[in-house]
């Protein structure tokens, strides 16, 4: 079993709920619902900030002594995490891009 399981699987769910939110933003900009578009970038980073406290709470635990147990979890939840964060600054800019383009 991995030592910080409970971590992980919240780093995974931020994630993805980052990740969702980020393409919720590039589909309601592309209906030219800007409002929900910002809003929905919001919730992304909302989301991602709380995997973020997560992840800096994993590497000030491993810089004070108490090393993160690699697994092929923990890789994965990484990953995603870093997918989401540019998946949502891809949509930040998709959003951008719709809205300059209907003025």
């Amino acid at each position: 079993m991995v030592k910080n399981e409970m971590e992980i699987f919240t780093l995974i769910l931020h994630g993805g709920n980052g990740r969702s939110a980020a393409m919720e933003a590039i589909q309601a900009a592309k209906k030219q619902d800007f409002e929900l578009a910002r809003k929905k970038l919001k919730e992304s980073g909302d989301a991602l900030n709380e995997a973020h406290h997560i992840q800096t709470t994993l590497i000030q635990s491993e810089i004070g002594g108490t090393p993160t147990e690699i697994s092929l979890l923990m890789i994965h939840a990484q990953d995603h995490l870093m997918n989401a964060m540019t998946v949502k600054d891809l949509a930040k800019e998709f959003v951008d891009m719709y809205e300059r383009g209907q003025k």
